[in-house]
């Protein structure tokens, strides 16, 4: 059976994974999976049930039966455009706290895995090198420091028109980045055999670059 080629690509919030992630995936012609919706899905949507992040079992049962569709660059939870909605800083704090649940975990490992299709697959996450796909050829970790990444995403969220205070992010990622590598099931960690790029003073098209020579010299028949 031929193997199918996986790139993970792991990272805090704001450190650039997505965007390097879906450069990367459209420059090889690969799947991508973002990894982080999934959880940012699950918050949402219970959420919307009225239950209780606390309530663990209840919260997993959700994340196994997520009613969600993606369709090109739009998400859908039942029938619902949630696109926008599940971007916001609400939904990625929301996500950091159903993520830090064991059984939510459990419940989306096979989902994630189930993405890892010809011709190859790039995955963007906090767990995808060490817990998702292990045995990914390709690992890369990208950091950038918490003030870098809160005026990235200061300026996101300015460009869509929302109201949002620059300290208040930087706070909201150190809280978010704390509950993320001190978790107890998968905390946010580099992969032992990892690169890791750091890319507060890089450009996108710099890490793209360096990612897709990492790639070229694992497999060079892509």
């Amino acid at each position: 059976m031929t193997e199918i080629p996986v790139l993970t690509i792991d990272g805090p919030s704001g450190s650039g994974k997505g965007t390097v992630a879906a450069r990367v995936a459209d420059s090889l012609g690969w799947h991508i999976l973002d990894s982080g919706a999934l959880y940012r899905l699950t918050g949402l949507a219970a959420l919307k049930a009225g239950v209780d992040y606390d309530d663990h079992a209840a919260v997993a049962e959700i994340a196994r039966h997520l009613p969600v569709r993606f369709e090109a660059d739009r998400v859908y939870l039942d029938d619902e455009d949630v696109s926008l909605e599940i971007r916001t800083e609400t939904a990625g704090n929301n996500a950091s706290r159903v993520a830090a649940i064991p059984e939510v975990r459990a419940a989306l490992l096979e989902w994630q895995r189930s993405y890892a299709r010809p011709p190859g697959l790039v995955a963007d996450g906090r767990d995808m090198g060490t817990v998702v796909f292990p045995g990914a050829r390709v690992k890369i970790f990208l950091e950038a420091s918490a003030g870098e990444r809160a005026r990235r995403r200061y300026k996101q969220l300015k460009d869509k028109g929302m109201d949002v205070n620059l300290a208040g992010l930087i706070a909201e990622i150190e809280e978010r980045d704390q509950r993320d590598r001190n978790r107890k099931v998968a905390p946010l960690v580099p992969a032992d055999d990892a690169l890791v790029i750091d890319s507060t003073s890089k450009t996108i098209d710099e890490v793209v670059d360096l990612v897709l020579q990492a790639v070229r010299k694992a497999l060079p028949h892509v």
